[in-house]
């Protein structure tokens, strides 16, 4: 047994989750992507201070935790955001947050 599969699927759901937002890149992505009101046709990188193989990397580790999505249209792809993996992220940091929230009346 790993000591992963000691802990929660919920712990374990927002480690992996909290992994896919470690680099600023990716917070980076994620933010250009909110900001454009429509789907993003062509290379991220002529929009971020990145090289096409650094955002390749990122973009592919957001689509595997299912935070954005890409499609195919000819040689290019379309990304943009994939509403129910950021719901996803909302929820189950909203949560992780109510739950670590201290207590007024402790004293440490």
């Amino acid at each position: 047994m790993k000591k992963l599969e000691l802990f929660e699927e919920n712990q374990q759901e927002i480690a992996s989750l909290a992994k896919a937002l470690s680099h600023p890149a990716r917070i980076a992505i994620l933010q250009f992507l909110a900001s454009t009101p429509t789907c993003i046709s062509g290379d991220i990188s002529d929009y971020l201070p990145l090289s096409r193989t650094t955002v390749s990397q990122h973009l592919k580790e957001l689509k595997s935790m299912g935070l954005i999505q890409g499609d195919v249209e000819g040689l290019k792809i379309k990304y943009c955001l994939n509403k129910e993996g950021i719901e996803k992220l909302k929820n189950a940091f909203g949560g992780l947050f109510e739950e670590i929230t201290p207590s007024e009346n402790k004293t440490c």
